[in-house]
């Protein structure tokens, strides 16, 4: 999976930050019900209303990974716009777009 520069650049800097944040990620994935696919467009929505490129972009390759088609990323994308508003949905979608074509190819 990609794997940004400055966040590999990160884990090799402050190792034992970044092994804690790690941990922090599954123990609040194992916390309660809701299985990988249905975490990863939750993750998605958030990284969308905080208008996260990256986040959008990697939560997006996670949400494939964990069986989200891409109609269910999408509509995850779509049900931004009354929330965050049509400028912040539409720059998401974009990014999700981005990487929806790379996995086409």
């Amino acid at each position: 999976m990609y794997l940004p520069k400055v966040y590999e650049k990160f884990s090799e800097r402050f190792p034992e930050v970044f092994k804690n944040y790690e941990q922090l990620g599954v123990a609040c994935r194992e916390a309660g019900p809701l299985d990988e696919k249905t975490q990863d467009l939750i993750k998605l929505g958030i990284a969308i209303g905080v208008n996260s490129k990256g986040g959008v972009m990697s939560h997006t390759r996670k949400a494939l990974a964990a069986g989200a088609s891409s109609d269910e990323i999408v509509h995850t994308v779509m049900l931004a716009l009354t929330t965050t508003g049509f400028p912040n949905m539409i720059a998401a979608m974009g990014w999700v777009d981005s990487v929806l074509k790379e996995n086409i190819e």
